[in-house]
């Protein structure tokens, strides 16, 4: 199995780019923002404790984010491999998840991070808000906090994926279909 962990701030791209790999390479794309969006609408007792915290702009706890993900998993076990779009985002969610592909016989095989300056960040997600229903996407507050748990919890996870040399970055500025050239060096690559 080729498993690919995208990462990246919100409005980064991970979606954008996943729709286009996850065709290319054959891979099931797994959208942490999918899963919970399902969960929430849904009212599934994972989506009521998720709703809590996203309505406050915050990270899900590492839990609750890992027993979705698993979960849904689970449900493509005859798949080529997995696109990861928003997880992981902690230390504790990377060692869950390399300690749950290792069970299936699995493993990370890369992460690309899709890199982009902040104010160009902030100013995606607020026009993606405008029509997108997000409540998290219309809050500039909203969105700044979500950076900054992102630089505080998710950055750290460079040093550990790069100790294994599976850490690619990426320029996430651009055209979608330059972006997608950049992100497929790095698969083709592997």
């Amino acid at each position: 199995m080729t498993n690919i962990v995208l990462f990246g701030k919100p409005g980064a791209g991970k979606g954008t780019q996943a729709e286009f790999l996850k065709e290319k390479y054959k891979l099931t794309h797994i959208s942490t923002g999918d899963v919970f969006r399902f969960n929430l609408k849904n009212d599934t007792e994972l989506g009521k404790q998720a709703r809590v915290y996203m309505d406050a702009g915050d990270l899900v706890p590492d839990e609750l984010t890992t027993k979705m993900l698993i979960d849904e998993v689970n449900k493509h076990s005859d798949t080529n491999g997995i696109l990861f779009d928003g997880y992981p985002r902690t230390l504790a969610q990377a060692e869950a998840l390399d300690a749950f592909l290792v069970s299936i016989g699995s493993k990370v095989s890369a992460t690309v991070a899709l890199e982009a300056d902040d104010e160009i960040l902030v100013q995606r997600l607020l026009e993606r808000g405008k029509t997108s229903g997000r409540i998290d996407d219309q809050d500039e507050s909203k969105i700044r906090n979500r950076y900054e748990e992102y630089n505080e919890k998710t950055a750290p996870l460079i040093s550990y994926y790069d100790a294994q040399n599976k850490f690619h970055s990426v320029n996430g500025i651009g055209s979608i279909a330059e972006i997608t050239d950049r992100v497929s060096k790095v698969i083709d690559s592997l």
